[in-house]
């Protein structure tokens, strides 16, 4: 191998190890910056742990989004799936008085009964993801308002509080470590399973996939099944963490979570949808929101830096991908 080609493999993979680790950097650049500027307030063990902890659904719900968006579908009805299992928990334990535990299964049977009939209307009548999705997801919007008179219903159980965030490991809330666990398994299936490999090839290429003998309908079922799970599992974390359950608590869920999947698709295994990287991009967005609000930054920041990182993450995983057509 001659001088040249040694430079460029060098310098080739410098640029596939910056692509894989900019936004760890990216993340521990902006924890020292704002712990500087704020030390008393962000630079704290307290402050650490509410982010870790309270950020525990938002990972829930971007994990459940990139499952199917490895398939090359969309989910949008995944927040409003949170706000369902919610809003049936608080109304099954808080107002008729069932055990929270008959309450967190119908809220995860309803996940299941969601995921199934999107992935009848998405695979059998083969309608785009997002319309069906955005449907069944303003269906739902519509079904949780009826069941709750359009209130926030309180009185769920302490038992469920306790095992979401009362209870602490380390000082950071069980909640925290959920999450992590089932970023864990969608690790797991993505790189060690032939599911995970399918669920690749069924995304990079519909058609090539089912004429090389993919179930490709099957596949696609699967994660859009998988998708509404974790939306209800969501869900049941937001009860046990607010001990309530408001009937719009979901869609404030949506915009980050897109946000952090295409920012994730950039990390870890650049031009992929994957957990980690996933999981890290919703830390990254929050650190950044947290910081500047102790900053003094108003409120609103909020909105523009999620809008904002999501135009710039589908951006950013465009060029990875080497600004190749999506056809979602």
């Amino acid at each position: 191998m001659n001088a040249e080609v040694q430079s460029a493999v060098r310098s080739r993979g410098f640029v596939d190890l910056a692509e894989r680790f900019a936004l760890i950097a990216a993340l521990l650049a902006m924890v020292v910056v704002f712990s500087i500027l704020k030390p008393e307030t962000f630079f704290t063990w307290s402050n650490l742990s509410t982010i870790l902890g309270s950020q525990a659904v938002l990972v829930v719900v971007t994990l459940g989004l990139i499952i199917p968006l490895t398939a090359n579908d969309f989910d949008v009805s995944i927040a409003f799936v949170l706000t369902l299992s919610a809003m049936l928990i608080a109304v099954i334990n808080g107002q008729m008085g069932y055990s929270i535990w008959i309450a967190v299964a119908a809220a995860l049977l309803m996940g299941f009964v969601v995921g199934v009939v999107n992935a009848f209307f998405i695979t059998y009548f083969r309608i785009n993801s997002l319309i069906v999705t955005l449907g069944t997801g303003t269906f739902l919007h519509g079904l949780t308002l009826w069941v709750s008179d359009s209130m926030t219903i309180s009185g769920i159980a302490d038992g469920l509080m306790n095992v979401v965030i009362v209870w602490r490991l380390f000082g950071i809330p069980l909640e925290f470590y959920y999450a992590l666990l089932l970023c864990v398994a969608v690790w797991y299936v993505f790189e060690y399973t032939a599911v995970g490999r399918r669920m690749l090839f069924v995304g990079r290429g519909r058609e090539v996939a089912r004429l090389s003998g993919i179930d490709t309908v099957r596949v696609r079922r699967g994660c859009l099944i998988a998708s509404s799970l974790f939306g209800a599992v969501g869900g049941i974390l937001y009860a046990g963490t607010q001990g309530a359950a408001d009937p719009v608590s979901g869609a404030s869920y949506l915009l980050p979570a897109f946000a952090a999947a295409f920012l994730g698709s950039t990390s870890i295994r650049p031009g992929r949808f994957n957990p980690w990287g996933a999981a890290l991009a919703v830390y990254f967005l929050v650190v950044g929101i947290t910081g500047l609000v102790f900053l003094g930054v108003s409120s609103f920041v909020q909105d523009m830096f999620y809008g904002g990182a999501l135009v710039l993450a589908v951006t950013l995983s465009q060029l990875v991908r080497g600004r190749e057509e999506q056809q979602f």
